[in-house]
């Protein structure tokens, strides 16, 4: 997968392509990707295509998405936020006590989660922004923070939303009517929403330009430091919303779930495209590269591959996605 989309910028390069068509060549190499690994495990094992299965892949991909949708602005920003996957099951708690413990209606509860979820972004951005703490340690030392508080909050044990059956319907209902998990398409409503806000908002070129060049973004008046909080704040926001999303589809606030998902995001946004270096990346490659997470995770376990080698095999990929990033970095 990584070793197709390793060929578009040399390709491009030397086509003299502009920026935007190699976004697009990528994509679409990536895209391909998704495709030949969905028919190698269809072929693989016939339970992999099946309508029960491919239900299960977008459930995943719909908590890997959605983290990776707010990663996606804060890497394309020049940063990195590893706390979101504790932050994720902090939220998940956070929900259980709003709605469980307080007896919340379900619509405050999600809200109060979702602003939970702002708020613990929004302290990325200020140690981030304000306080120049690099965003590697900031968000690792927001990681374990959001863990132990998880952990305190809930006494260690899960907390379920028996009294609640509207809230796991957010997940599990169907407002279309036909069998359409909810999930599911609040994954693509927050995607649509998301590729607006990149492409058509002061907040998206901003971060473009804080990712690109820091420094002349500052030197021409914008106020770097109130964006880059107003950025991770937002990535808070789908923070809280995986928050709702896991634990609406599992009934319940487990509070030592959540650990990996940072990684399995960030995994997501770049084999979409995004460099870690900032300046580049699109909302459709990070949903792509969702998918191809998913569809990784799911058909390895079909194939009873024993979960050290899936660890093995995802970390690969990973290092393959960074690599293709930094070949991506030479030759732009």
């Amino acid at each position: 997968m990584s070793t197709v989309t390793d060929i578009a910028p040399r390709g491009a390069a030397a086509a003299g392509w502009t920026p935007r068509l190699r976004e697009r060549v990528q994509q679409l190499l990536a895209f391909a990707s998704l495709i030949v690994i969905v028919a190698f495990f269809s072929f693989a094992n016939p339970a992999f295509f099946t309508y029960g299965n491919v239900t299960n892949i977008l459930f995943s991909t719909v908590v890997i998405g959605t983290l990776a949708l707010g990663t996606t602005f804060v890497i394309i920003a020049g940063g990195i936020d590893l706390s979101i996957g504790t932050g994720m099951t902090l939220c998940a708690v956070m929900a259980g006590v709003f709605i469980t413990n307080a007896g919340a209606p379900v619509w405050l509860g999600v809200l109060g989660t979702l602003a939970f979820g702002a708020l613990i972004g929004m302290l990325n951005g200020v140690t981030v922004a304000l306080l120049r703490i690099p965003p590697f340690i900031a968000t690792l030392a927001m990681m374990l923070v959001a863990q132990g508080l998880a952990l305190v909050v809930s006494h260690t044990t899960p907390i379920y939303f028996k009294d609640a059956p509207g809230y796991t319907k957010i997940s599990t209902g169907s407002l279309l009517g036909f069998d359409f998990p909810n999930a599911v398409l609040v994954l693509l409503v927050v995607t649509v929403g998301s590729a607006v806000v990149l492409n058509t908002t002061l907040l998206g070129r901003y971060t473009y330009a804080i990712g690109s060049n820091e420094e002349a973004t500052a030197l021409s008046g914008i106020d770097v430091r109130r964006w880059k909080i107003a950025i991770y704040t937002l990535a808070g926001v789908f923070t809280g919303l995986a928050g709702v999303m896991i634990s609406a589809r599992l009934a319940s606030a487990q509070p030592s779930g959540g650990q990996g998902y940072e990684l399995q995001a960030i995994a997501a946004v770049v084999i979409g495209g995004t460099s870690l270096a900032g300046g580049k990346g699109s909302i459709v490659g990070t949903l792509i590269g969702a998918l191809i997470i998913s569809v990784l995770n799911n058909g390895l376990q079909i194939m009873s591959i024993p979960q050290e080698w899936q660890n093995v095999i995802l970390g690969a990929v990973i290092l393959v996605a960074v690599y293709a990033d930094i070949i991506r970095k030479r030759e732009a």
